[in-house]
């Protein structure tokens, strides 16, 4: 299968390292589960947008970010096991650069530039199966849909949206497999 990965809060801990950097640069204190919306900038009242959503463009900022626990050895597996990997992200193009080098390419060696993909519109990229947090990003999709629990989206109803809800990569690499056993049925029954 060809199966499209999100980075930011998917293969990596974006929201926890910015939380920890707006808590360290203006001594606030808020909590990691208290990013309640996609708009991280909500959970921190007395700073702006501007001032919260600085904090990931800072030279530096990226090589904090660390990965998901067993994002790396789930990614290498899934690829042994012959499937396509291709990284969709929106990264913006003032830390593009120090997002792949200090991030990706550094804690997932195995990728290359030939499996990433820039793009905020998710929707318009072909796959078999998108791994996302963003729900935005999986809607309207026309591939199977892997939504990664975080905060912001916590109390959506990703079953009724047709999505399979997973809280950790050992639960990403069984929903595959079931995609993958279902999608080997159809082909069976066709």
């Amino acid at each position: 299968m060809v199966i499209l990965v999100d980075m930011d809060d998917t293969m990596e801990q974006l929201l926890a390292a910015w939380v920890r950097g707006v808590n360290e640069r203006y001594g606030t204190d808020t909590a990691y589960d208290e990013i309640v919306t996609w708009d991280v900038s909500a959970a921190f009242p007395g700073l702006t947008h501007d001032q919260v959503y600085a904090i990931p463009e800072e030279p530096g900022f990226w090589g904090k970010v660390e990965p998901m626990p067993g994002a790396v050895e789930a990614l290498k597996r899934l690829i042994a096991a012959g499937h396509e990997i291709y990284i969709v992200t929106a990264a913006t193009h003032e830390s593009l650069s120090e997002k792949m080098s200090d991030l990706l390419f550094r804690w997932f060696p195995f990728i290359s530039w030939d499996h990433v993909i820039i793009t905020s519109r998710k929707q318009m990229i072909r796959g078999d199966v998108l791994i996302d947090d963003g729900i935005h990003n999986l809607e309207g999709g026309s591939y199977a849909k892997i939504l990664m629990t975080a905060p912001h989206n916590v109390h959506y109803d990703a079953e009724s949206a047709g999505m399979i809800r997973v809280r950790n990569w050992d639960e990403i690499e069984e929903a595959v497999r079931t995609l993958e056993r279902e999608a080997g049925k159809a082909q069976a029954g066709a």
